[in-house]
């Protein structure tokens, strides 16, 4: 039996290397990929034209543009090959060793063989920068194509795979430090700037990231913390992944106890107070200088080193404001019956809590085979997710102005939520 199957290899191989791969991967064209997707030709020339982009651009460094091209192309070719049509699992094995006997670039050969890879939570991650941007192209199609089409998973089911192609893209990015903007990446590809199905992918893999950073001993509350970037998802997961590991090793310190204890005390304060932002205390007080001084200080150094992605050293600088707010509720009466001093004092325990490290959100976007439309939560919604952060939560969560997701009622209601700051704090842990 053993020697009939051999002798079977050793025909097709023949057979198959009568016929150069680039005529193999012409055949492609009578393979339907998905009936909204096309064929498996139409999939690799998206791969091709997006592992040639990402080694243009840098994305991949030290990746040649054309050899990069010039593997995708070929590497679904061995799928039409005899072969692999009686071994399928020899599919991309096959393909580099044909392209090797044809004598092609060993680079090409290798980003053949292995472009599949990492299949697996144990298989082995490529570094050869053709066979990475190879490999990134082709997990990057599948991703932006389903997602565009709203084939999501969903529960347990997962026809496409695409929760495993979303941890090949973790691995492949962290393996080989790859700084990559998911939400450029998808308007290239999509050869459009609408990329709707971008932000939802990018809130994907930010969940992929904090299931793959848990099982390393990162806390998932921490990646979720972590994922927001100026006024949006933050898209590089590289640096999602950075900022969490940087967040759970500075809040086991003293600094990290100081931030989390200045943070939450100038919460305390902003809870449930309204005022008129940009009034001035014509005569401060000695505590109100020093924490504007102090805000003054730890703001831009905080800036600074989050834009050169020194996690630490931002926190390190806010952790500085603990004692300047503790001076200056211990020596201030916030809600004086003047207004314009009242409003100053509040507006300073604005800035002061509004210089954070992190967002943390209690609620995103889960796709589940449709876009999930703009909601407001009404006070049972909030009261919900109160319930939920009571029980399992941290300490305090920034939800983003209230304004653009709280109902009116929920704003005026008095339940641990500051609608200026976004600030809730569960009432359990006061």
């Amino acid at each position: 039996m053993l020697a009939a199957r051999l002798s079977d290899a050793r025909f097709f191989w023949e057979q198959d290397k009568k016929t150069r791969l680039a005529d193999h991967a012409k055949k492609l064209e009578r393979i339907t990929f998905h009936e909204k997707l096309g064929t498996v030709a139409d999939k690799v020339a998206r791969v091709a034209k997006l592992a040639e982009w990402l080694a243009r651009e840098g994305i991949v460094p030290g990746c040649d543009p054309a050899l990069a091209r010039q593997a995708a192309e070929l590497c679904k070719a061995d799928l039409v090959t005899e072969m692999v049509g009686e071994f399928p699992e020899l599919q991309g094995i096959m393909g580099g060793y044909y392209a090797r006997e044809e004598g092609l670039d060993p680079q090409v050969a290798d980003a053949i063989r292995d472009h599949y890879k990492p299949v697996g939570q144990g298989d082995e991650v490529p570094t050869a920068p053709v066979t990475v941007a190879v490999s990134l192209a082709d997990k990057l199609d599948t991703l932006f194509a389903f997602f565009k089409i709203e084939q999501l998973p969903t529960g347990s089911k997962d026809p496409f795979a695409l929760r495993r192609a979303g941890l090949s893209v973790l691995r492949l990015v962290q393996s080989n430090d790859i700084k990559l903007r998911i939400d450029y990446a998808a308007k290239f590809w999509n050869e459009s700037p609408q990329t709707g199905f971008a932000s939802v992918l990018v809130d994907f893999l930010h969940d992929r990231l904090g299931v793959q950073l848990r099982d390393q001993g990162v806390r998932y509350d921490l990646v979720q913390a972590s994922t927001e970037w100026g006024t949006g998802f933050d898209d590089r997961l590289d640096r999602v992944a950075a900022r969490a590991k940087a967040l759970q090793s500075f809040i086991a310190t003293d600094d990290g106890a100081n931030l989390l204890a200045g943070y939450k005390r100038a919460a305390n304060f902003l809870k449930g107070q309204t005022f008129e932002p940009g009034s001035v205390n014509p005569v401060p007080e000695p505590a109100e200088v020093a924490l504007a001084a102090a805000l003054d200080t730890a703001e831009p150094a905080a800036a600074a080193a989050i834009a050169e992605e020194r996690f630490e050293d931002a926190m390190a600088a806010l952790a500085t404001l603990r004692a300047p707010v503790d001076a200056f509720a211990a020596a201030v009466t916030v809600n004086d019956p003047e207004p314009a001093k009242r409003a100053a004092r509040l507006a300073l325990l604005t800035r002061s809590a509004r210089c954070r490290p992190w967002r943390r959100r209690l609620f995103g976007s889960r796709g589940r085979g449709r876009w999930p439309a703009p909601r407001r939560l009404s006070y049972t919604g909030f009261a919900r997710l109160w319930r939920v952060a009571c029980r399992t939560g941290p300490d305090l969560f920034f939800l983003g102005p209230a304004s653009s997701w709280a109902s009116p009622a929920l704003t005026t209601a008095s339940c641990g939520l500051s609608a200026e700051t976004g600030l809730f704090q569960c009432p359990c842990r006061v």
